[in-house]
């Protein structure tokens, strides 16, 4: 969840705070937190970066109201001479992608720069993963020569004096001095050229995804034009959150100017709406309900989209519509939750819990009573995860809408992952998670295997310790396991083995190799243990 606070004052220039529109406010699915006399604070769900300005709420929020509903049209100005952006192949394989505008005549104040400021930050953090995959920038354009030029070159060459300082420094001196520069180093961390935006005259904008110019990169109230860029790995994703941005401006008063991207061959913005086809009976049986076709289209409507002969027009700025489920959900939020009615299901059955989850539950409770955190991880990957893990067989899911599209075929990924995002937390750390994995299999119809796992992860950690964690185990279960000598260029020669239970191979036991760790970014020795469920179920069941 995204916390954005919004001031209270612009707020009440579209929608008097009463009771009712409070209420109205969290069946939308943006929880109110907070109301003060100056501000209001809402939690906005990580899939809607659309609703993190004031602006961009609004939007979103007239419609629910039924005040301002259907797919709202902004008008586009065609690119005019000099408006483009030219994206040197020199970015190829360090950040190939970005989408540009100009947004003209905006009446900048302290507060709208807030809301700028804010929704750059919030998107960073969320759509863009800490600037990895999303970088924004917005300059004055009374500042700039058109036309602009995407580059990469040699940090040496590149040279600025960067936002809050008043030296210049070149690209290598930024990530080393520069506090912004030192906390993003690690983004262009291994690579000889850094992008870099120019203006036609040379001057420097910005050094995505670390820095702007403190020349060119900083808006002020007297500010009337603007140069927005995103940059990125996903040219899709940049579209998206351009989108965003500059219908955010338009409604703050702005007019939007497309800009052509030479060397990608796209005008960007795009405000086009995607059309998705929709099924009254899908609708109606999912939700449980017997809307007709009138009612659907009003539904949604106050959604903000557009319903003509059940096909859905959704608006260019929305990030989070996959699949028809989505809008079913959106319909859903309109008819109001508090409007269904319960129903006990009829059916003549009686609910057990299954064997294996009974004996899943006593191997937590057990792992749980050593003082050991549980963990629940996403069964996805992205390819620089699986890459990292040396892993050569996982596969990849078919049209996955995100970069998680690996599925994961162990477990001990997943503990490693979570140690090296939490390698500044206190120590020692001693985790553990079941979860199931995906192996390919000539023996199942869809050619996947899944099996149900555990991993166990010490650190700081060593082989006794992790050892006896597995003989407690077995004697709390009444099952006897056995270890035999084993090679696995993960874990350290001669502190790792094989786990043996019923004469069969179920896992691997011992120390993580110090080149693995430094993978991982992991700063102690660590022991960890994975094994296959599926005998012990066998067993106990």
């Amino acid at each position: 969840m995204a916390g954005v606070k919004f001031s209270r004052k612009e707020f009440e220039k579209h929608v008097k705070l009463t009771k009712e529109i409070e209420e109205k406010i969290s069946m939308m699915g943006t929880h109110l937190e907070s109301i003060t006399d100056e501000e209001i604070e809402l939690e906005i769900n990580p899939n809607r970066p659309d609703l993190l300005s004031l602006h961009g709420f609004l939007r979103a929020f007239l419609a629910f109201l039924g005040r301002k509903t259907g797919l709202k049209t902004y008008k586009l100005n065609k690119p005019i001479k000099n408006y483009e952006v030219i994206v040197d192949s020199s970015l190829k394989n360090i950040r190939p992608y970005t989408a540009c505008c100009i947004i003209k005549n905006v009446s900048f104040n302290s507060e709208k720069i807030k809301e700028i400021i804010d929704i750059q930050e919030k998107i960073h953090l969320t759509l863009g993963r800490n600037r990895k995959k999303i970088a924004i920038g917005i300059y004055p354009l009374e500042k700039i020569s058109l036309p602009i030029k995407f580059e990469a070159k040699k940090p040496e060459n590149i040279r600025f004096i960067p936002l809050e300082m008043n030296k210049e420094l070149n690209g290598r001196q930024i990530i080393q001095q520069h506090p912004t520069g030192r906390e993003y180093a690690h983004l262009l961390e291994g690579m000889d050229k850094f992008p870099v935006f120019t203006d036609s005259k040379g001057k420097v904008l910005s050094m995505p995804p670390i820095i702007n110019s403190n020349e060119t990169g900083k808006i002020t109230e007297k500010t009337k034009d603007i140069f927005i860029e995103c940059s990125g790995s996903d040219f899709n994703s940049l579209k998206k959150t351009l989108n965003i941005l500059a219908t955010m401006f338009a409604d703050m008063g702005g007019e939007i100017y497309q800009m052509k991207l030479k060397g990608i061959n796209e005008t960007t913005p795009d405000l086009s709406p995607l059309k998705m086809k929709i099924n009254k009976e899908n609708i109606n049986k999912l939700l449980g309900l017997n809307l007709k076709e009138s009612e659907i289209k009003r539904l949604i409507e106050r959604m903000g989209y557009d319903y003509k002969s059940n096909n859905v027009f959704i608006p260019a700025w929305r990030t989070d519509i996959m699949h028809e489920v989505d809008i079913i959900e959106d319909i859903a939020i309109a008819y109001g939750y508090n409007n269904f009615t319960p129903e006990i299901p009829e059916i003549a059955n009686i609910g057990e819990i299954s064997k294996n989850n009974v004996i899943k539950n006593k191997i937590s409770e057990i792992l749980s009573g050593l003082s050991m955190l549980e963990t629940s991880s996403y069964h996805l990957f992205t390819k620089e995860d699986i890459k990292k893990a040396g892993t050569k067989d996982a596969m990849e899911v078919e049209k996955s809408k995100t970069d998680y599209k690996l599925l994961r075929n162990s477990l001990l990924l997943s503990s490693l992952k979570i140690l090296g995002e939490n390698v500044d937390s206190d120590y020692p750390q001693k985790i553990f998670e079941i979860g199931k994995v995906f192996e390919k299999s000539e023996k199942e119809e869809t050619g996947i295997e899944e099996k149900e796992k555990l991993a166990i992860a010490l650190t700081p950690g060593n082989f006794t310790e992790i050892k006896q964690i597995l003989e407690y185990l077995g004697r709390m279960l009444s099952i006897k396991f056995s270890i035999e000598e084993e090679t696995n260029k993960n874990f350290i020669e001669g502190r790792t083995g094989k786990i043996i239970l019923n004469e069969k191979n179920i896992g691997v036991i011992g120390e993580i190799s110090p080149a693995t760790l430094k993978t991982w970014h992991i700063k102690m020795p660590l022991a960890c243990l994975e094994l296959d469920l599926t005998e012990i179920f066998g067993l106990l069941s």
